[in-house]
């Protein structure tokens, strides 16, 4: 099998993962204020994939011939595909948000314009506007001769149409709209079961000509109007700086970045649209301009007020107790000592994680506690429980990755309060982003020492942890444990890059001991034996993993792939993908954990991982893939995701040609709504085993 293997771009692969989260907007079996919520969750999906994508795209294009050559693909050519696509979703978004307004309205859930508000609140709105958002406001007149002011991203601005008085000349004018500080949502009062609101946009709109009219202007029409720059970061080769100092300046740069799309209403009239594509010095070849609806920022959607009406939200039952941890007399430690801790999140409670953490920072026996951080939450209780260790006299050290795309300043942030506190902050590793999750507690018990490990698939994210779902294992296994000290012993020293006997390592082992694994099932069929792979990650687009799929595929193998997000591999392809099978879950939960599993002669081998099937996870980042020696782990591991398999709702067929149709449930089969069966199962279990 050659280079040129069968492979669907991972960015057009993207947008049709995108796609599946505008399905359950649509989706009516989602209560009503979820759907819109998920609106705002595919909004702020497109943002980052612009600002991040579609950026590194068009620097691609500077490249010309040479692009092609390392892309395998004509960037000018892409972006377009990518343009048309996104339009034809934008055009879906907009009908949807119409058909949504209407159905809100058949539940006593009215979002009202500046015109369609009733008389009734004229007042209230005037008030309002002088009260709490003028002060906010900062409106800037466009030099018709000048450069055009600067737009930021994530922002979205009103773009405004003025004609003087006297002169009966055309300006413009820009407010932005001032959601960092106001909510994008203003409940207007009420007393009866209607609720209305109306959207800050149109609150300024309604008082767009007392701005105005003091200096000579009428309002002739105002559009909205949002600005996406390129977010990348840029981290050059000078070690004479210290990475804090260059994420910091990377951050005020990522500002100031090169734009990549402008979305627009698309009942702007032409001049205004041209007089501003002409001032930013836009173009539709190279740049992306996006008709839109009347509103933009629809990420503000994800958090669109509840309005007292929890039958049109999800009813997401209570974390799972385990009840052997809930009625246990001793720390937990102990009890990990005799055998190993799973957690599934969220449907387990994350408190037993920090649980964990916080007796670790008092027990006496613990000496040390040694972690990786890529995402924390602001007020993070993981991050307080480190820095009471250091107050109770333990060595902690900390593995901040400063690069975690867009939570940079919050991680800076909180290395430097570890740092202050006196944890050993450590800011990764050159040229190596550190994505793994661990932690190893060491400590004395009586004359044993010992420690404890936790290998999960998620952030150690409290925030997170109750929508995406995830794996955390916490283990005293001594060839792991001992793994894990050789992987923190290289964080802190990069020349000591040690061997690892159990656990897998990118960029060191990883990728070869995957493949490894795949031709030993390959070699089990030509034996005459069953064999079978089933993969869970979040995206599956690196060519020689998939090569090798493909080449199990040929073999007979049969191959089950869940991949939440860009799958490049063709699945339906005589030769090639006979054997495979692929599915995507896109749910209430944001399906995060990645599994490994393979039949190996009915002796499975199952590992969770940090890492996807990535180019960049298996070469470029530190991940772990860890493996499950628990018998009854193994178990709960191969039954979650034989549901995630057999399930009937929710889940997507991964086809060929990317259709995302719905696996359906055939006659006479019990509905199975894949995270709906998953906490059930776990609720069982629970109370099994107390």
């Amino acid at each position: 099998m050659g280079k040129n293997i069968p492979y669907i771009n991972r960015e057009i692969s993207w947008l049709s993962f995108n796609e599946r989260v505008l399905q359950e907007a649509e989706d009516k079996r989602n209560p009503l204020l979820e759907r819109i919520r998920f609106l705002g969750i595919f909004s702020n999906n497109r943002d980052e994939f612009y600002r991040i994508r579609v950026a590194t795209i068009k620097r691609l294009l500077k490249l010309k011939d040479t692009a092609i050559e390392i892309y395998g693909e004509d960037p000018e050519i892409l972006l377009k595909k990518l343009q048309n696509k996104d339009i034809l979703l934008q055009q879906k978004f907009d009908k949807l948000y119409q058909d949504i307004l209407e159905e809100l309205k058949q539940n006593n859930i009215y979002i009202v314009n500046e015109i369609e508000v009733k008389k009734e609140y004229h007042n209230y709105l005037k008030l309002f506007f002088e009260k709490e958002v003028r002060p906010s406001l900062f409106p800037v007149i466009i030099d018709n001769d000048g450069p055009f002011p600067f737009l930021k991203d994530k922002y979205g601005y009103l773009y405004i149409k003025l004609l003087s008085y006297e002169k009966k000349d055309t300006r413009y004018a820009l407010i932005e709209i001032p959601t960092k500080n106001l909510s994008r949502f203003v409940i207007l009062p009420s007393d009866d079961e209607e609720k209305y609101i109306i959207l800050l946009d149109d609150v300024i709109r309604f008082n767009l000509n007392d701005i105005f009219s003091v200096f000579g202007f009428s309002v002739v029409g105002s559009y909205k109007i949002k600005f996406t720059r390129d977010s990348e970061l840029e981290v050059d080769n000078d070690f004479s700086e210290s990475i804090l100092e260059k994420i910091s300046k990377g951050l005020k740069s990522r500002e100031k970045g090169e734009p990549v799309r402008l979305v627009y209403d698309k009942e702007m009239p032409n001049d205004m649209l041209e007089f501003i594509v002409k001032k930013l010095g836009m173009s539709n070849i190279q740049d992306t301009l996006i008709p839109g609806g009347r509103y933009h920022n629809f990420k503000d959607f994800i958090n669109f007020p509840t309005l007292g009406k929890n039958h049109l939200t999800f009813n997401n039952p209570d974390p799972i107790k385990i009840l052997k941890l809930e009625n246990l007399k001793t720390p937990i430690i102990d009890l990990v000592l005799k055998e190993d801790l799973f957690f599934h999140f969220p449907y387990h409670s994350y408190n037993y994680l920090i649980r964990i953490l916080q007796e670790a920072s008092i027990d006496p026996r613990v000496q040390s506690i040694s972690i990786t951080l890529y995402r924390l939450a602001e007020s993070s209780k993981i991050a307080n429980s480190l820095i009471n260790a250091v107050k109770n006299g333990k060595k902690v050290t900390a593995v901040v990755e400063l690069q975690a795309r867009f939570d940079e300043e919050n991680n800076i942030y909180w290395s430097e309060k570890l740092k202050e506190e006196g944890v050993e902050v450590i800011y990764g590793v050159r040229g190596l982003k550190i994505h793994s999750k661990l932690f190893l507690i060491e400590g004395k018990n009586g004359n044993d020492n010992f420690k404890i490990a936790h290998i999960g698939t998620g952030n150690f994210n409290e925030k997170t942890s109750k929508i995406y779902s995830d794996f955390s294992l916490i283990t005293s296994h001594k060839g792991i444990c001992k793994d894990v000290g050789t992987l923190f012993n290289f964080y802190k020293d990069n020349l000591k890059i040690g061997e690892y006997k159990h656990i897998f390592v990118s960029p060191f082992t990883m990728r070869q001991q995957l493949i490894k694994l795949i031709k030993k099932e390959m070699k089990n069929v030509r034996k005459g034996f069953k064999g079978q792979i089933i993969l869970k990650v979040n995206n599956l687009v690196d060519k020689e993993m998939i090569k090798h799929l493909y080449k199990a595929s040929r073999e007979g193998v049969k191959i089950y792939l869940i991949v939440r997000s860009a799958c490049s591999l063709v699945t339906e392809l005589s030769g090639y993908s006979d054997n495979i099978n692929a599915y995507s879950i896109v749910d209430k939960y944001l399906e995060h954990s990645r599994v490994f599993i393979f039949y190996n002669c009915g002796d499975e081998k199952i590992f969770i991982s940090s890492a996807d099937l990535m180019t960049r996870n298996l070469d470029y980042r530190s991940e772990v893939a860890c493996p499950i020696y628990d018998e009854k782990i193994k178990k709960l591991i191969k039954d979650i995701i034989n549901i995630q398999l057999s399930g009937n709702q929710k889940v997507r067929i991964i086809d060929r040609e990317q259709t995302n149709k719905y696996k359906e449930c055939k006659p006479g089969e019990p509905i199975i709504r894949v995270q709906d069966k998953t906490y059930e199962y776990l609720y069982n279990l629970s109370y099994k085993e107390s």
